[in-house]
């Protein structure tokens, strides 16, 4: 009798749990950072970097207002991606790590829209205090 031997499958196997694994910790959390005056958020794929001096308004909302998603996704409490606004129909990006919490609300070059909140309150407070203190433009 002849052994089947099914490399070809189990390399695929491999392959896509590597890829699925390889998302999901890309996907996991929002990684921030504050250099040279830009404001640069990153989620996998879902990347912002925003001058520093276009922020116009910098503020804490309880709750993410009605959007539709256009790419992105929602698992548990997590929201990333860009999504329209129900009302405008303008762009907005999403980087939500924790639904539960309140977020911080960003526009940006007058009328750009971001919603970004950490895991930990407490770092979504730090990030707002080191934009407030980056503060190159008056904020609401």
């Amino acid at each position: 009798m002849r052994k089947k031997t099914n490399w070809f499958w189990n390399v695929i196997i491999v392959f896509t749990l590597i890829g699925c694994t390889l998302a999901f910790v890309l996907h996991y959390k929002n990684w921030t950072s504050i250099k040279e005056g830009y404001l640069m958020i990153t989620s996998g794929i879902y990347r912002q970097q925003i001058p520093l001096n276009t922020i116009n308004t910098l503020e804490f909302v309880p709750k993410l207002p009605e959007m539709q998603r256009k790419n992105g996704f929602s698992w548990l409490a997590k929201e990333k991606g860009l999504f329209l606004d129900s009302i405008s129909g303008q762009e907005v990006y999403v980087f939500v790590d924790d639904l539960r919490q309140r977020k911080l609300h960003i526009v940006h070059n007058d009328s750009l829209e971001l919603y970004v909140n950490l895991a930990d309150s407490l770092e979504t407070q730090n990030l707002f205090d080191q934009l407030n203190m980056e503060g190159t433009s008056s904020y609401e």
